[in-house]
């Protein structure tokens, strides 16, 4: 049975969750992101796109270029929520799931063809699936191997099916722009470009006095990705080095309460995630940028590992508070919690997690799962 991979891909997830839970937003150009100065498009609806918004931008670049945009503010909670949904979706064909992050994963079905069908039915019944039970839209390709699968996404979007079989795969790589290649980079890709190297056509086909000033010794593997060669597997339920969740400030903040309370805040979003994966942490650390851009790290290993909010934000506000004192009137531009150490949930016995607080945060969870993520938050974080 040949091998058959699939990746699949939400369509603008936050932004369509967004118009999804309030109608009104049906048909408008959405932004999700943080308004501010230093704030940045999280996720852009398709409506927006045309004027030239796209993910990663600054946002006040994506207002200049969309006034009317509407500007929402992330709901990690619900995007987590609906996210496992989807997830389940994924697992109710394969065990093979490798999850890139909440709106995106890697499927191998080529177990799941002979119970289920061939690979394009099961990516139907995974797209038709997804609507019925969240009414979002996924793109899905289907390929003989990750890289190729990732690409095929992409050709469709939005609420796309493209299949890629091995005897085609040149025919549909051959033509794409080099810059569709995963992992080359927006700096690489033009400095492939500058060396007239424009499709991976021509990059697959480039000699080595071309392509080693670019790649060094690697050369070759760039040479087998243009040319669709990927063998890594599926690899199910990866294991997360690290969770975070950072900020950076409109202005530069220098005031040591106004700090301690962003950085509460910040920690309450970093568990909120760890609990919405079902981990807990072992090192709790902090990450400061000044306004030189200068950035610091601090960290300190917690024993028994926990996913309690109360326990990490102590931890991080500590160690926040040793570095304000060793640098005093220290202005600075982002912060950042940083959870590393991490291991399922389910290594705690049931006593540990309730006597660190679980019940709080089942409740803190649920709550912000119902109505959203400002519904209910420690006092601490409030400003």
């Amino acid at each position: 049975m040949s091998r058959a991979v699939l990746h699949v891909d939400m369509d603008a997830f936050y932004a369509s969750v967004e118009q999804r839970d309030n109608p009104a937003l049906a048909g408008l150009p959405v932004v999700v992101g943080w308004a501010g100065g230093r704030g940045v498009v999280t996720a852009a609806s398709y409506e927006v796109r045309p004027f030239g918004v796209r993910s990663a931008m600054p946002m006040r670049t994506a207002l200049k270029l969309c006034p009317h945009a509407v500007c929402v503010r992330p709901r990690m909670a619900r995007y987590q929520e609906v996210s496992r949904t989807v997830f389940g979706v994924f697992r109710e064909v394969t065990p093979l799931v490798e999850g890139l992050s909440l709106d995106e994963a890697f499927l191998d079905v080529t177990a799941s063809q002979e119970l289920l069908g061939g690979a394009v039915g099961i990516a139907r019944r995974i797209k038709a699936r997804i609507r019925e039970l969240t009414g979002l839209t996924a793109s899905v390709g289907v390929a003989p191997n990750k890289l190729v699968a990732k690409i095929a996404s992409e050709l469709g979007k939005p609420d796309g099916l493209t299949v890629v079989p091995q005897e085609r795969v040149h025919e549909v790589l051959d033509p794409l722009s080099v810059r569709r290649l995963p992992g080359l980079g927006r700096k690489t890709g033009a400095r492939v470009e500058a060396a007239g190297i424009r499709t991976l056509a021509e990059l697959r086909s480039a000699p080595d006095a071309v392509l080693w000033p670019l790649f060094g010794r690697y050369t070759a593997w760039i040479r087998e990705r243009a040319s669709g060669i990927d063998e890594r597997p599926v690899v199910p339920d990866a294991e997360e080095k690290s969770l975070s969740a950072e900020d950076t400030f409109a202005d530069d903040i220098g005031d040591p309460h106004a700090l301690q309370a962003q950085l509460a805040r910040l920690a309450d979003l970093a568990c909120a995630r760890l609990r919405g994966r079902d981990l807990v942490t072992g090192c709790v650390g902090v990450k400061i940028r000044r306004q030189d851009f200068t950035t610091f790290t601090r960290q300190r290993a917690i024993a028994p590992a926990t996913a309690a909010g109360r326990v990490i934000a102590g931890v991080a506000a500590e160690l926040l508070g040793r570095w304000l004192l060793a640098h005093p009137g220290a202005k600075l531009r982002l912060l950042g919690v940083v959870l590393t150490e991490l291991k399922p949930a389910s290594q705690l016995g049931l006593f540990e997690d309730l006597r660190r607080g679980g019940r709080l945060d089942a409740t803190l969870d649920e709550a912000r799962a119902r109505f959203g993520e400002r519904a209910l938050r420690p006092g601490n974080t409030i400003g």
